[in-house]
């Protein structure tokens, strides 16, 4: 491998470390050789977020010109053009490897657009068009890395995974999306719940959620638990070296569903993560699972059920 493919998989690779801790450490239950296109393809889709999300001064326009010469040298890339950039030729490169589909990374790239001029979605069906570009595309990037005995079974449950883990983060970050002027949570779902952009707004300045929130964010959880209870199957699907691997990023990613219920999901009053005895307890338990164990437990609890305040 070239010097400076060598230097674009580590450049995926220090960005997945620091930012992804979570399915970072579940990656290191792969084999060696499979760990850096996974770091590729996590590296694109930070990279893309961090234009999106960690310019904040800059103007929208200018944040969608530097989203769409970035799009443009990858979509250049990929039609055998030279290109000058840190990352994309490890990218590239998995892309060719594994023969990837191009339209996911299309998908991908709309939805991060969406991100600069879209602040909420009246729907469940609107949010879920999103989420096809921005997650369940990359559980579809993801499976011919990891490997499958039926990648045509496997594929639905790869899409419902990446809703499932997009949805988690969703409902743990509703304070930090609001601060970026966006939510993730349904009009419909607010409505539903008597619940207004302005009380979570106040939500987050009180660092404390009403009941009406937590009824809904509660509801949110639900909706994430169906997801995850359609990726399940997907898992003894892969081969028998990637099964630890998601099984780990499994129940470390609903893990965050248990922690919102602890904290009776207020969300607002401080972030929901799983520590870290319970993720190296979580990735030690995936290593002596056998091989073809199913996956029986959906995260998050059987009835949500927010006491009164």
């Amino acid at each position: 491998m070239d010097t400076d493919l060598t230097a674009a998989y580590d450049r995926c690779r220090e960005l997945h470390r620091r930012h992804g801790h979570t399915y970072y450490l579940a990656t290191r239950l792969l084999p060696g050789w499979k760990r850096r296109h996974v770091h590729a393809l996590y590296g694109f889709t930070r990279y893309a977020d961090e234009i999106v999300d960690r310019t904040d001064d800059l103007a929208p326009a200018e944040r969608a010109a530097r989203l769409d010469d970035w799009g443009g040298r990858f979509m250049a890339g990929l039609h055998g053009q030279p290109i000058d950039d840190p990352l994309l030729p490890a990218v590239l490169h998995t892309i060719a490897v594994f023969d990837l589909d191009r339209d996911d990374f299309a998908a991908f790239l709309k939805s991060m657009a969406m991100d600069l001029t879209v602040d909420s979605y009246r729907t469940y069906d609107q949010l879920l068009d999103y989420m096809e570009g921005s997650a369940a595309v990359i559980g579809t990037m993801m499976l011919p890395i990891l490997g499958s005995s039926d990648p045509v079974a496997a594929r639905e449950p790869a899409r419902q995974l990446g809703f499932a883990f997009q949805l988690t983060n969703f409902i743990r970050d509703v304070a930090e999306d609001l601060d970026r002027g966006r939510t993730y949570l349904p009009e419909e779902d607010l409505a539903r719940f008597g619940v207004s952009r302005q009380d979570l707004v106040e939500a987050r300045t009180r660092r404390r959620a009403t009941r009406a929130v937590r009824e809904l964010i509660a509801y949110e959880v639900t909706r994430a638990q169906a997801h995850y209870a359609a990726a399940a199957p997907g898992i003894t699907l892969l081969t028998p070296a990637s099964q630890a691997c998601l099984r780990t990023a499994y129940a470390l990613y609903g893990g965050i569903l248990d922690e919102v219920a602890a904290q009776d999901y207020d969300v607002f009053a401080r972030r929901a993560v799983v520590g870290q005895r319970r993720r190296l307890a979580v990735a030690a338990q995936a290593l002596l699972t056998p091989t073809g164990t199913p996956v029986v437990a959906v995260p998050g609890p059987p009835v949500p059920c927010p006491s009164a305040p």
